[in-house]
């Protein structure tokens, strides 16, 4: 008996996302291509998809529907941000710190400018001789409210799909037995520690390895960087 052609089934859009906002990280990773490739489908059925979603978490699968929202500028986008102007997800700080313009940066996908965000915060966190010195010592982490650490840390899981944040330097830093050594190409930043802010030595896009961002400055050695992924707030967080 003959037979014809396989027939091959494509979901509608409102399948695809629903499917993908309910799979499992591995399952996630699957459907992220198809996500991408259908993103001018499924556009305007995200604002509703976050309606439905929690504000307080850091799935990074809302992150992802709110970059494709974002990525034309059209109603939808312009909806979007004057709902949202203060960012989409909710984060809180015990110092007055406003990250709203680090989660702009982070949702528009600036990397660079979202760094240098970063850094100013923990600057601001960890008081004003941080702040005129233009530097963190790493003995002044330790009191850093956990709260600020772990807004910080959700933004840039939640805009980076799950691949940058001091959580994620944590995990590969564990998986590595502690090996600082190791971690450096990991993360690709230089051996040894080496550490410098001009763009060419660092990649700025998704396309960079886990873990790559945000930077921390290594040029005392990794005492700083120590203080932060030992804090108690972030350990937390990959404890949770």
């Amino acid at each position: 008996m003959l037979s014809g052609p396989p027939v091959t089934t494509t979901v509608n859009a409102d399948q695809l996302l629903e499917r993908f906002l309910a799979a499992n990280p591995r399952q996630r990773r699957s459907l992220l291509s198809q996500v991408l490739q259908r993103s001018a489908e499924l556009r305007p059925l995200i604002p509703g998809q976050l309606d439905r979603l929690d504000a307080t978490s850091d799935d990074w699968a809302a992150g992802l529907l709110i970059q494709l929202l974002v990525a034309d500028d059209d109603s939808l986008t312009q909806t979007f941000r004057e709902r949202y102007s203060e960012g989409w997800l909710a984060v809180t700080s015990a110092s007055g710190i406003d990250y709203a313009p680090l989660q702009r940066a982070l949702v528009d996908q600036q990397f660079e400018e979202a760094d240098r965000l970063t850094s100013e915060h923990l600057r601001q966190l960890a008081g004003e001789a941080a702040v005129q010195r233009g530097y963190v010592y790493y003995s002044e982490v330790p009191p850093i409210a956990s709260v600020d650490l772990e807004s910080i840390d959700r933004l840039w899981v939640m805009y980076s799909q799950g691949r940058f944040g001091f959580s994620v330097q944590i995990r590969l830093l564990r998986s590595l037995n502690g090996r600082w050594d190791q971690l450096w190409p990991r993360l690709g930043w230089k051996q040894g520690g080496v550490w410098t802010r001009y763009p060419r030595s660092f990649t700025w896009s998704l396309e960079a390895p886990e873990g790559h961002l945000p930077l921390v400055n290594q040029l005392r050695g990794v005492r700083l960087m120590d203080a932060l992924l030992s804090h108690p707030g972030l350990q937390q967080r990959v404890s949770a």
